[in-house]
């Protein structure tokens, strides 16, 4: 079967578009871990798998994200696995303005990190801004919704860290962000995709009402380094 790009993203993103953030080399690489935890292996060749485990020292946690099974070498293994969904837009996102949505910069970091921390939208840190723009919705100062970019690939971005606030739910702001981040992506011609966990069936209803489409499922797993 022929593979896609999408298929290993966090691998297809760090030996492209986010090579300046990557450690490891031509076999396994990762994030550097204050950016985003996601690691991948070019394959699952021993070498490939064996160069992934190198990757982390003992205690070290990270993130893996690929279609098809998750193989791992002795030395590293899976404390948590999960079954996700990709999705893919379908082409007919559009930039838009809207008042209530504003840029967001490094000033607003430390709403961000807060906002994921009370939402859990998916990995995310302070310097998440270093990879991709981030926009969000602020009432009385307080930051109440966001939505940006993560890995990038040649032609593809992925919209990620959506999140609202629970006081601010129900109002359209996760549809409201997702279309805008939509829309900017495909206005500098990528075509927008995302990553939901496979149960979480209110989100991927929310994406496939705006025009994103199911492309594979993918697997999800939290690896540590085994201690020698």
């Amino acid at each position: 079967m022929t593979s896609h790009e999408l298929d290993r993203p966090a691998w297809a993103s760090l030996t492209s578009r986010h090579q300046a953030f990557a450690d490891g080399d031509a076999k396994a690489r990762r994030y550097r871990p204050s950016i985003v935890p996601f690691a991948a292996s070019a394959d699952d060749s021993p070498e490939s798998l064996e160069a992934l485990g190198t990757l982390l020292e003992p205690g070290d946690t990270a993130v893996l994200l690929q279609a098809g099974e998750i193989r791992l070498p002795a030395s590293l293994r899976a404390i948590r696995r999960a079954e996700g969904v990709q999705m893919v837009a379908d082409g007919g996102h559009a930039p838009f303005e809207d008042d209530r949505i504003a840029r967001l910069t490094p000033a607003d970091a430390e709403d961000m990190l807060a906002l994921a921390a009370l939402t859990e939208p998916g990995p995310f840190t302070l310097r998440a801004l270093d990879i991709g723009r981030f926009w969000g919705v602020r009432e009385n100062g307080r930051l109440v919704a966001m939505a940006g970019e993560r890995m990038a690939q040649p032609g593809h971005v992925e919209l990620s860290g959506v999140c609202t606030h629970p006081e601010a739910r129900g109002r359209g702001l996760a549809r409201l962000l997702s279309r805008y981040v939509a829309g900017r992506i495909a206005e500098s011609g990528d075509r927008p995709y995302l990553h939901a966990f496979a149960s979480n069936t209110a989100a991927i209803c929310l994406y496939a009402s705006i025009g994103f489409t199911l492309r594979t499922t993918m697997q999800v797993a939290v690896i540590e380094r085994v201690d020698d």
